[in-house]
């Protein structure tokens, strides 16, 4: 019996699905390697043990002075090194926040064990969600492990579940989890506010600075730079006109189906004791958690005559002393002021 003609055709279509067969076990296995590499990134975040060394302090309300610190970035290094090396790997960061409740990533390294991750600048109800969807809490187990973090006092709804990486059995109660949150708080904060920092920044008001600075800045430098646009807007009683605290407000709203909705010029107009367009002063609590990072910067804002800032759409930030210098740096990027 004659075999029958292969023809170029049928070889080229045998040599593209052999092609595409490689290239798809090529970016298989470079995404599997990226996702347990962004589980090595949890793992090694619980393991840093940063230096116990107080947090230095360059802001004084009472005098409304601010006077730079040396070595403000070698502090954040030194206090928050975990914070600094895992920023460089905000990529794998992106692949775990996606994965991360999801039982056959958790199960990749071990299924003993579930790795739970708080982000910096995210809501508590945020934390709650992820923390008991991943250990399969009941309704009221999420409730109790929420009372044992905030404890007896009433002031701080937000900024006590320290961002970071904890690994804990699959088992793991409420009341387990939430003695790890409040050591590591006191290890990474209350061990470090010394009495003559509180003396000059509550730790209430400083966690309240950071978490506006959490949620509207990018880098270190920015924070730095927007913790001095917050503190010379408080030292002159202008209100602080901040869109992270018109995307609390609103995501506080029962109906709103997301925790941070873009705001929108109505919003301006929303009636909460969070709405820093309509109230002077600080909010009456922090918007979100903060990391240790943003705490820095609050406590050590750069000192410049800037009150107004904004980002362009790389991220770039631009501050200006004044409104006029304000508008026209938005009208030189964008034809028009905002």
């Amino acid at each position: 019996m004659a075999r029958k003609k292969v023809t170029l055709r049928q070889l080229q279509i045998v040599r593209i699905t052999l092609w595409c067969l490689v290239c798809a076990s090529v970016v298989l296995g470079v995404s599997l390697l990226f996702i347990l590499k962004s589980k090595e990134v949890a793992y090694e975040a619980v393991q840093m043990h940063p230096q116990l060394l107080p947090l230095p302090i360059g802001v004084d309300p009472a005098t409304q002075t601010i006077t730079e610190q040396p070595n403000i970035d070698f502090y954040q290094k030194l206090l928050f090194a975990s914070e600094y090396s895992n920023a460089k790997l905000s990529f794998l960061k992106r692949i775990q926040k996606k994965f991360l409740r999801e039982g056959w990533y958790q199960n990749l390294a071990s299924a003993n064990t579930k790795i739970l991750v708080i982000y910096a600048g995210q809501r508590k109800e945020e934390i709650i969600d992820s923390f008991g969807d991943i250990l399969r809490w009941s309704v009221p187990e999420r409730a109790a492990f929420e009372a044992l973090v905030l404890g007896d006092q009433e002031v701080l709804s937000e900024g006590l579940f320290f961002p970071g990486s904890y690994v804990v059995d699959s088992d793991a109660t409420p009341t387990y989890v939430a003695t790890l949150l409040i050591t590591r708080f006191n290890t990474n904060v209350t061990l470090r506010y010394a009495p003559e920092v509180a003396a000059q920044v509550p730790l209430q008001q400083a966690l309240i600075v950071a978490s506006l600075i959490e949620r509207e800045a990018y880098t270190f430098a920015d924070m730095r730079i927007i913790s001095g646009v917050i503190w010379n807007r408080l030292f002159t009683d202008m209100k602080l006109q901040l869109d992270a605290t018109l995307q609390y407000a609103k995501g506080s709203r029962n109906y709103e189906p997301e925790w941070w909705p873009q705001p929108l010029p109505e919003d301006k107009y929303i009636d909460s004791p969070y709405n820093t367009y309509q109230n002077t002063g600080l909010p009456p609590a922090p918007i979100a958690n903060p990391s240790g990072t943003a705490l820095l910067a609050a406590l050590n804002p750069i000192a410049s005559d800037c009150l107004f800032y904004f980002h362009d759409s790389s991220g770039d930030l631009y501050c200006s002393k004044n409104y006029e210098e304000h508008v026209t740096k938005l009208k030189r990027l964008y034809g028009s002021g905002r």
